[in-house]
C-alpha cells in the first residue's frame, strides 16, 4: 500500500499533523503533491536508480519528497541538518544526488552547499527563500501528467560515521510497483505491531534518521496519521499524546529517561491512556528504566532490535521481557546466528558477533566494497552483521552485550560498557553517563565513567567514589569504573543516541 490508496478511500484524513502548530497534510494533498513532484523529477531526466537528496528539519513537506522518490524508482538520501556544511556536502557528493531539496528551516546549512558540490545543478527549497535555490512550488508547477509506471524506490541513508566517513547504506530496489506488497517493514508494522488506519503515531525524533523516517512512511502506507514533533521535549511529548489521542509512539531509551526525570506532578498531569503501544529501539534500554516505564504506562512497551542496514530484526513484548529480562527478543526478520571472529557458530549463552541470515542480503555499502565484504560472514554470503555483539539463550532470545568496537578488555577479560551504563542509568544524581575503556599500563585497559550530573549537583571526589560504589553494589566489582570524570555534556545525536566514538576520540586526543 501507499498514500495514493488512502487518498482514494479517505482523502481528508490527516497523513501528517505537526504537533506544535497543528498544521495538517491530508492524504489527498500528500498524494497529489508527491505525484506532481515525481512527474517533475521525471521531466528533469531522472529515472529508476537515480538519487535525490533532502536537507530539511521535521516538516510535513518531507513526506511529499519521500513519496515522490518512492513512487518513481528513485533513491532518497536524507541529510542530517546538524552536520557542518563540509560534512553534508560529502554525503550529497558521495550519494550521487542529481537534485537537492531543502527547507528554509535549515537555511544556515543549505546555503553553502551549492558552492561545495558544484556537480549538482538542481537545488530547490520550500518554506521560504534560500540563496542559491529555486522554488519548490515552481518545481511542482512544472509537473506533467502523472506517471503511470511507478517502480518502487528506496531510501539510501548514511551511517552515523562512528568510524571514519559515514557510509551510504544502499538497499537493493524491489522489482515491484509502489502500491504492491513487498516492503518487509510495512508488513512488520501491519502484522507484528497491528498498526492500521485508525492509529495515531507520534514521532518525536528527527526524520533524517532511519527509524523515524521509515516508520512514519510505513505508518502512512497503512493509512494511519503521523503526529510529527519539531524536536523532542519530554513534557511536550506527553502533551502531544494527550492532545492528539496518540495510540502508538516510538522512542529511544534516553527519551524515557528524560520523561522519568520530570517532576512527578508534571508526569501525572497528562493523560496517556490512549497509548496502546510504545515501541523503543536504537539503543539497549536499561532494565531499571524499562521497569519504571512499564509501571507508568503499563504493558504497552515493545522493543525491537535492528539497524539501518535492515539486515534483520528481533522483537520482544512486555510480557516476554518480564520473563526474559534484558533480552531484545526473538528473530522476526531473518534467522539469528552468533559466531566467533572466525565465523564459527557458538553455542547458546556464548557471546559473539550477531549475524542474520536472509535469503538474499538486502543491502550494500555505497562506494565501499571493502566494508560491504566485512559485513558478510566468511562462509555464508547471505549472513550479515553490523558489528554488534550478543548471545542467544536456549529459547532463542537475543541478549545484546555491546558494539564490538567499544568492548573493553581489561586483564584479558571482556567488559561490556552497556552493562555498566545500565547500572548507572537511574542514579539520582546522574543526568547522563557513558562508559569507555582507557589505557592502563598493567591491565591493558581500565573502565572509565564519564558523567553529566543533574542540575544543582556538584562534582567531587566523594561523589566519584559514591558512583563507583553504586556500580559495585549492582554488578561484579571488576566491571566497576576505576575512575569517574565529570563533564558539562555528553555527545548525543538529535535522537538521543550516544555518539560514543566522539567521546573515545576526545580522550585519545587528550592522551596524545
Amino acid at each position: 500500500m501507499f498514500p495514493g490508496t488512502h487518498a482514494a478511500i479517505a482523502p481528508d484524513r490527516p497523513a501528517v499533523i505537526m504537533a506544535g502548530s497543528g498544521q495538517t497534510l491530508t492524504y489527498r494533498q500528500l498524494d497529489e503533491n508527491s505525484a506532481k513532484l515525481a512527474s517533475a523529477l521525471h521531466g528533469l531526466g531522472l529515472s529508476t536508480g537515480d538519487v535525490i537528496a533532502m536537507v530539511c528539519d521535521n516538516a510535513a513537506e518531507a513526506f511529499e519528497i519521500y513519496w515522490a522518490a518512492l513512487r518513481s524508482g528513485l533513491y532518497i538520501t536524507a541529510v542530517n541538518w546538524h552536520l557542518a556544511p563540509e560534512e553534508a556536502a560529502y554525503i550529497v557528493q558521495d550519494s550521487g544526488a542529481q537534485v537537492v531539496i531543502a527547507s528554509a528551516g535549515v537555511r544556515k546549512l543549505a546555503e553553502p552547499l551549492p558552492a561545495l558540490v558544484p556537480d549538482v545543478k538542481r537545488w530547490y527549497a520550500f518554506g521560504g527563500t534560500v540563496d542559491g535555490y529555486q522554488s519548490y512550488s515552481t518545481l511542482l508547477a512544472s509537473a506533467g501528467a502523472r506517471l503511470i509506471d511507478q517502480p518502487r524506490g528506496s531510501e539510501m541513508l548514511y551511517s552515523s560515521g562512528t568510524t571514519g566517513r559515514p557510509k551510504g547504506i544502499k538497499p537493493h530496489l524491489l522489482p515491484i510497483q509502489v502500491d504492491e506488497p513487498g516492503d518487509p517493514l510495512i508488513a512488520l508494522l501491519a502484522n507484528a505491531f497491528k498498526i492500521a488506519s485508525a492509529d495515531v503515531y507520534l514521532s518525536p525524533a528527527p526524520i533524517y534518521h532511519t527509524a523515524p523516517l521509515k516508520w512514519c512512511a510505513s505508518v502512512q502506507a497503512l493509512g494511519a496519521t503521523v503526529v510529527l514533533m519539531d524536536r523532542f521535549d519530554a513534557e511536550e511529548a506527553l502533551a502531544a499524546i494527550e492532545r492528539y489521542q496518540v495510540t502508538v509512539t516510538q522512542m529511544v531509551p534516553t527519551m524515557f529517561v528524560r520523561m522519568l526525570q520530570l517532576p512527578e506532578e508534571v508526569r501525572t498531569a497528562y493523560d496517556v491512556s490512549s497509548l496502546r503501544l510504545a515501541v523503543h529501539a536504537a539503543a539497549p534500554c536499561p532494565p531499571d528504566v524499562k521497569d519504571a516505564m512499564i509501571a507508568w504506562w503499563g504493558p504497552t512497551l515493545v522493543e525491537y532490535y535492528g539497524a539501518t542496514e535492515q539486515h534483520g530484526t528481533t522483537i520482544i513484548t512486555t510480557e516476554e521481557w518480564r520473563a526474559k529480562r534484558g533480552s531484545v527478543g526473538k528473530a522476526a526478520l531473518g534467522v539469528l546466528h552468533i559466531c566467533d571472529d572466525d565465523g564459527n557458530e557458538l553455542a547458546a549463552g556464548e557471546a559473539g558477533l550477531i549475524y542474520f541470515e536472509r535469503p538474499v542480503v538486502p543491502f550494500e555499502y555505497h562506494n565501499d566494497p571493502e566494508k560491504t565484504a566485512d559485513s558478510r560472514h566468511p562462509i555464508h554470503e547471505n549472513w550479515c552483521t553490523v558489528g554488534d555483539l550478543g548471545y542467544v539463550d536456549a529459547d532463542g532470545y537475543l541478549f545484546l552485550t555491546d558494539r564490538k568496537a567499544f568492548m573493553i578488555i581489561s586483564g584479558g577479560v571482556n567488559i561490556y560498557p552497556q552493562e555498566v551504563e545500565n547500572a548507572l542509568a537511574l542514579h539520582p544524581k546522574i543526568l547522563d553517563v557513558a562508559v569507555i575503556g582507557v589505557p592502563d599500563p598493567e591491565m591493558g585497559e581500565q573502565v572509565k565513567a564519564v558523567v553529566q550530573l543533574r542540575e544543582g549537583v556538584t562534582p567531587s571526589d566523594e561523589l566519584a567514589a559514591e558512583i563507583i560504589g553504586y556500580v559495585r553494589e549492582r554488578i561484579a566489582h571488576y566491571k566497576a569504573p576505576k575512575t569517574v570524570d565529570f563533564v558539562d555534556e555528553l555527545p548525543r545525536s538529535a535522537t538521543g543516541k550516544l555518539v560514543k566514538r566522539a567521546l573515545v576520540e576526545r580522550y585519545a586526543s587528550a592522551r596524545s
